[in-house]
């Protein structure tokens, strides 16, 4: 079953440029990672630094009470959603949930069946091999306009859909009447959405919808078949504080959380402090860094659809593995091939392009790409 797994994007780019030689006149710009290059906010390091005594105790599985309030606050200020502490579960970040949490949900039944969009984050995959599940993959490309979907015949198979919006690799967004629809869906055919909104925060000026926003306007307050993921990853400049959520349906996450127990994956003490004020801050001078930043990529690939959400360029190339190279060895700078991030062909002549670095790094880079089109 191993053998199943495929290499990480990451490894098979390394692959991809061995034995290539970037010019040693010019500094290597690495845009393949969604890691922000910003420091993280000085008030989530001190909490972090003046908690380390906490070390010696036990975390709980459920997660402290202070951290779940502040997600709790912040869905409130952010979605005007209220929810109960019984509809919310602090988590490792939220790669772990993406994995765990379809192998608890699937366990036991005959022939599970997932649903997630082509090309993906490579952990939906993952998941879905670990489960030894039935996938149907939702193409994401011109045609639909980056938009996921499932026919009658697959609705009717699905027990578990992962829909990511903003949408990591092309950026694109279901806007709420598509959401609604989706879970007018769920609740039709029951199967499960696990809605994965880690770069909600992430925008030029109109904030994206919640799936759970989707539930309360289709009058499911219960968020039946309803769950949402969120991260202070990209929000706060903070991938390794690990810290995020799932929200949504209490008697799903009752399970669930009674199943986190036997995980090991409990949230150290000081990462729990740190992350309360993580939730907390604001987030707006990070979000404008990221606006702006798209904002010149719209301006460079003028002829190109560039989305005003998350901090991704899905950048139409031809040959997209040359092209990587190309860009390496010239110029050193690193492009992710949007071929290993999909499968069926999905993602095949394109190059996603992280937006993380300050402004006038991101000018020049996107400028030296430009002239490689």
């Amino acid at each position: 079953m191993l053998t199943q797994f495929q290499t990480y994007p990451f490894e098979k780019l390394s692959s991809l440029l061995k034995g290539i030689t970037p010019p040693k006149d010019k500094p290597l710009i690495d845009l393949t990672i969604g890691e922000p290059r910003f420091q993280t906010p000085l008030p989530i390091q001190e909490a972090l630094k003046s908690h380390t005594s906490l070390l010696q105790k036990y975390p709980k599985s459920k997660g402290e009470d202070y951290l779940k309030e502040a997600q709790l606050h912040f869905l409130k200020n952010r979605f005007s959603l209220t929810l109960s502490p019984t509809q919310i579960i602090p988590t490792f970040g939220t790669r772990e949930v993406l994995f765990n949490f379809p192998q608890f949900f699937l366990y036991g039944l005959t022939n599970p069946t997932m649903a997630y969009p082509n090309p993906f984050y490579q952990i939906y995959e993952g998941a879905s091999l670990a489960c030894r599940a039935k996938v149907f993959l939702m193409p994401l490309n011109e045609d639909n306009h980056f938009k996921p979907s499932l026919t009658e015949q697959e609705l009717e198979q699905v027990n578990l859909v992962i829909l990511n919006s903003p949408n990591n690799p092309t950026g694109a967004v279901l806007e709420i009447e598509e959401l609604r629809e989706w879970v007018r869906n769920a609740l039709k055919y029951n199967f499960v959405i696990l809605s994965d909104e880690c770069y909600s925060e992430i925008y030029e000026d109109k904030p994206p919808h919640s799936i759970l926003e989707a539930s309360i306007l289709e009058e499911n307050t219960s968020f039946k078949n309803i769950l949402a993921l969120n991260s202070i990853s990209k929000r706060s400049s903070a991938p390794g504080l690990r810290s995020g959520f799932i929200a949504g349906d209490e008697e799903i996450l009752r399970a669930y959380g009674l199943y986190r127990t036997y995980c090991g994956c409990a949230i150290p003490l000081p990462l729990q402090e740190a992350s309360k004020v993580a939730w907390e801050l604001s987030s707006e001078d990070t979000r404008k860094i990221y606006a702006k930043n798209l904002k010149i990529a719209r301006e460079i690939f003028s002829n190109t659809p560039i989305s005003p959400y998350s901090f991704y360029v899905w950048l139409k190339v031809g040959d997209e593995l040359e092209f990587c190279k190309t860009l390496y060895e010239k110029e050193g700078i690193m492009l992710l091939a949007g071929s290993f991030l999909g499968r069926e062909g999905e993602g095949e002549g394109f190059v996603r392009i992280a937006l993380v670095y300050e402004e006038q790094v991101i000018q020049e880079a996107l400028t030296t790409i430009k002239k490689y089109l």
